[in-house]
């Protein structure tokens, strides 16, 4: 028997030793984790008012921040390559502290205002400038700490991916407080303060972590690795394979979170809890001991991609929990399925460097895919649908049962698509079928790939042709009812939809619509004259009255500033010799409501009108002060909210422009955030009294819509009748909620008023 030699023995690190060095390499590992994904929301919220609330902020944040997780992981990875092991420490440290000196947390100067086109480009340049370098360090720790750890001769050192799940429950932990404690409870500039002590802490934890690297006795590091020498190193096959697999996920977490915070809010909770998901999954596949096993998940796949088909087949009919729980729960779903892959077929601990470079270049592959390259290549949103039937392809490969039928796979998938998408280019009585039962055709066709799966194991190529086939159907038999047109921009995709017989033109935004215009009566006559407003703005809603009220009590022709242009809707409430200013955002807005095949609102009423482009925060603060009678805020109506123009800042701006007896009308309808009272608190803060107004048309058919307003001005007599009208309700500010600033907002809270209260 071979006695061990005495003088390595006396160099291996003893338990308590191992214990300390677990600890804290755990500790500065979860620490910075959680300052990693926590500066992501605080700093993009910070971002927001620059770009109206766009969640394309977001979306091109996130490739921003995938972006510059490669440069980190790579910037490890040859670190790590040097021979002297405390070379990286030194370089690292230094870094870490020079990133400390451009803290706190803010938007470089220069930067305070976008240009008129190249909003992504500017953002990137704006996030690089600002927080490129701290976040740049905090990227690289994960592949480094684990590194050093395997160096430190810890018994877990060749098997170190414990730690990479341990650094996700630091990320999954950081984003699910954000929108919970850290949003509600404490301002913008808290919050940042905090996250720059967190920094100060990680450097010393990170510093601790060199210290017992150093101390660590080399023969130990060379015990641990020891295992290693015989793996071979990936080949390149495996490589693009890993890139592919974190590639998929990565880009559907971009398109998921655009296609639920469209409809809601451009907020922090929104986009958190699919991110919180995505890291979640990478969590559980690097446990030690899975708690969802590989080939359960693989198992449940196709049921979660047959699923994003059917929520998707049913359009915009969906509830907000349907919304926000039916397609995140099938991108979990999805995403460990694709994780998973990556966590089996990881490398020995010897080339976790280069697999975590690999894995990043998938993400920041996948971030611009669905966050730059697709918003411009396509009118609408393709990426989402092309992300699902790549996820099948993220499978493993292997044996089919009853392969003998396969070759007759290809020709009855040829014949059932020819069968099913031929009829979309005519009309008649299967088309009219087919377009009626659209949810049950594509859902059938979602269905079948399912049972393929789980009974034949059919092949990848299958199972991913099938769900192409029945999110096919999905586009070319549409939910909305009538011929659809679509327009995309860097603020959304818009819809301009064209009701059976061509009796209206809608403008939609997701499933909100902003505004629609009469074109034929009932009888299929066309509308004579002037068009007359519908929608939310009829003369006999909320807008109307006080446009009216206003008008009245004036006795002679307003000046009005109107926030949103919409189909141009509003163009039509002017009367001759009143001087109406439109601010809008979006120029592919702008260009959809001047364009007479859609609507003739501008045409009729304003064809003269030269809107204002641009963010109507930074717009509008250059426009002189006292002279509009009505200032009109209408960009709250149930899609991407810009809550920067309803914070106790932005109201002061708007009555700084009223003359000495004008008002501010906000249009408040939203079906998923309750926003009265947070106008009624915004408007008190600046002295302002309030009257709500909110009431059912019954009207829908003619696209006449129940609306919610608040009317804000200094005295009672500046909105004439409407003081004494039983539909307007004069109403206080609640002193138990806290006013909304430019430092602080609470959308979970608007979003648990909606719900507690129903839509009024």
């Amino acid at each position: 028997m071979t006695l061990p030699d005495p003088s390595v023995v006396a160099d291996r690190p003893s338990a308590s030793r191992n214990r300390l060095v677990l600890v804290v390499y755990t500790a500065a590992i979860f620490v910075s984790a959680l300052l990693l994904f926590s500066v992501q929301p605080l700093f993009t919220k910070m971002v927001l008012p620059r770009l109206g609330g766009s969640p394309a902020v977001w979306s091109v944040a996130m490739v921003f921040f995938q972006s510059l997780l490669l440069a980190g992981y790579a910037y490890a990875h040859y670190l790590m390559r040097l021979r002297n092991r405390m070379i990286p420490v030194a370089v690292h440290l230094v870094l870490l502290v020079i990133a400390l000196a451009t803290l706190p947390l803010s938007i470089a100067g220069g930067w305070g205002e976008p240009p008129t086109s190249g909003y992504a480009l500017w953002l990137l340049g704006l996030f690089a400038v600002s927080i490129g370098l701290p976040f740049f360090a905090l990227a690289a720790n994960n592949p480094l700490l684990q590194a050093w750890f395997v160096g430190t001769g810890h018994p877990n050192g060749p098997d170190p991916y414990f730690l990479y799940a341990s650094s996700n429950i630091g990320s999954f932990l950081a984003l699910l407080s954000y929108p919970v404690l850290l949003e509600p409870m404490f301002t913008l500039r808290t919050q940042n303060l905090i996250w720059t002590g967190g920094y100060g802490l990680l450097i010393v934890l990170i510093g601790a972590c060199g210290v017992l690297l150093a101390r660590s006795p080399k023969s130990a590091a060379v015990d641990v690795l020891a295992t290693d020498t015989d793996a071979p190193a990936p080949p390149w096959i495996l490589r693009a394979r890993w890139i592919f697999l974190a590639a998929v996920p990565s880009g559907l977490l971009i398109a998921v979170t655009a296609h639920i915070s469209t409809d809601v809010a451009a907020a922090p909770l929104l986009w958190v809890l699919p991110l919180s998901l995505y890291l979640l999954t990478w969590v559980l596949v690097f446990q030690s001991r899975p708690l969802l096993p590989h080939k359960w998940v693989l198992m449940v796949q196709p049921v979660a991609i047959a699923g994003v088909i059917v929520l998707l087949a049913f359009g915009g009919e969906q509830n907000l929990l349907l919304t926000l729980g039916g397609h995140q729960l099938c991108f979990f779903v999805i995403a460990m399925a694709c994780h998973g892959e990556l966590a089996r077929t990881r490398p020995a601990a010897k080339y976790l460097t280069g697999f975590y470079v690999a894995l990043s270049f998938g993400g920041m592959v996948g971030g611009l895919f669905a966050g730059l390259i697709a918003p411009y290549a396509f009118s609408w949103v393709a990426e989402y649908p092309i992300l699902v039937v790549l996820a099948v392809l993220c499978r493993p490969s292997g044996e089919e049962r009853w392969s003998r039928w396969s070759r007759w796979y290809w020709p009855l998938l040829l014949a059932l698509a020819v069968a099913l998408i031929a009829p979309s280019f005519g009309t008649g009585r299967v088309f009219d079928w087919l377009e009626e039962q659209r949810v049950y055709v594509a859902g059938a066709v979602a269905a079948v790939g399912m049972l393929l799966a789980l009974l034949l194991r059919a092949d990848r190529w299958k199972l991913a042709s099938l769900a192409a086939l029945a999110l096919v159907l999905i586009r070319v038999y549409p939910a909305d009812d009538g011929r659809v047109e679509t327009v995309r921009s860097f603020f959304g995709v818009h819809k301009i939809v064209v009701t059976p017989h061509g009796q209206y033109h809608v403008l939609m935004h997701g499933t909100t619509i902003h505004g629609a215009e009469k074109f034929q009566n009932d009888d299929g006559t066309p509308v004579p004259g002037r068009p007359e407003p519908i929608t939310y703005y009829h003369k006999d809603g909320g807008i109307g009255q006080a446009i009216t009220a206003i008008r009245e009590r004036k006795g002679a022709a307003l000046r009005v500033a109107v926030i949103g242009l919409g189909a141009g809707t509003l163009t039509c409430a002017s009367e001759p010799g009143e001087i109406w200013k439109f601010f809008e955002i979006d120029q592919s807005m702008v260009d959809t409501a001047r364009d007479p095949r859609y609507f003739t609102y501008i045409r009729d009423c304003e064809p003269d009108l030269k809107p204002v482009i641009g963010d109507a925060r930074l717009t509008f603060a250059r426009e002189p002060d006292g002279i509009y009678d009505l200032i009109v805020v209408d960009a709250y109506s149930s899609d991407a909210i810009p809550i920067h123009l309803a914070t106790e800042e932005a109201m002061k701006i708007y009555k700084d422009k009223l003359a000495p007896q004008g008002a501010v009308l906000m249009h408040v309808s939203n079906r998923h955030l309750e926003l009265s009272s947070v106008v009624v608190g915004i408007a008190e803060a600046n002295d302002l009294k309030s009257w709500v107004y909110s009431e059912d048309s019954g009207r829908d058919g003619e696209y006449i819509f129940s609306t919610s307003v608040v009317l804000s001005a200094r005295e009672e007599a500046d909105i004439g009748k409407l003081a004494s009208s039983d539909q307007w309700a004069e109403t206080e500010a609640d002193e138990k909620q806290r006013v909304w600033t430019d430092d602080y907002s609470n959308v979970l809270g608007a979003v648990y008023r909606r719900l507690r209260d129903g839509e009024q």
